[in-house]
């Protein structure tokens, strides 16, 4: 692939990370529950670790025209979001018709695109520093599409028992 090329995906998914960042913060500002709040201010604080690495790699790239080795672990970060559970007090502050849910549901989308986009990176690659980078922003995606995707089917789920949806 060209360089250009190259500059052009890193370009997109700092813009996708960025968008993503801005869009978790407004979240957390708006949301009534505190616990939502922490939720989404988690997830704003790894865009700003994914901006960073993601940026350290472009201007080395234009600098080097090589992705450099990145010292990626899985940070606390990524272990507070992964232990995030939707707590019964938690679902009764959300609900499943609300704010909250819907800014859930477009987080999904927003999660789904980043990972599609980092997986094909990273299987297009044949630089291994470059295919390591874009794996582990997919996997670590893939961590947020999880909570979110399991707060949304609670969530669908409580809204389906009290308004009858189930066909038994």
């Amino acid at each position: 692939m060209g360089n250009n090329n190259i500059t052009d995906i890193l370009k997109m998914a700092i813009l996708m990370e960025r968008r993503g960042k801005a869009f978790y913060e407004k979240v957390a500002e708006q949301a009534t529950s505190t616990e939502v709040q922490n939720i989404f201010k988690i997830m704003a604080k790894e865009e700003d670790l994914h901006i960073a690495i993601l940026s350290k790699q472009y201007i080395s790239f234009e600098k080097n025209k090589t992705f450099q080795k990145t010292d990626i672990k899985d940070s606390e970060n990524k272990d507070n979001i992964a232990n995030l559970i939707l707590s019964k007090d938690l679902k009764k502050q959300i609900s499943a018709a609300g704010y909250e849910a819907a800014a859930i549901a477009s987080a999904i989308d927003m999660e789904n695109k980043a990972i599609d986009v980092y997986s094909k990176r990273a299987k297009e690659t044949t630089d291994s520093n470059e295919k390591e980078l874009f794996q582990w922003l997919a996997d670590w995606e893939k961590g947020h599409l999880k909570i979110l995707s399991d707060m949304n089917k609670e969530l669908m789920e409580d809204i389906w028992y009290d308004n009858k949806f189930w066909p038994f």
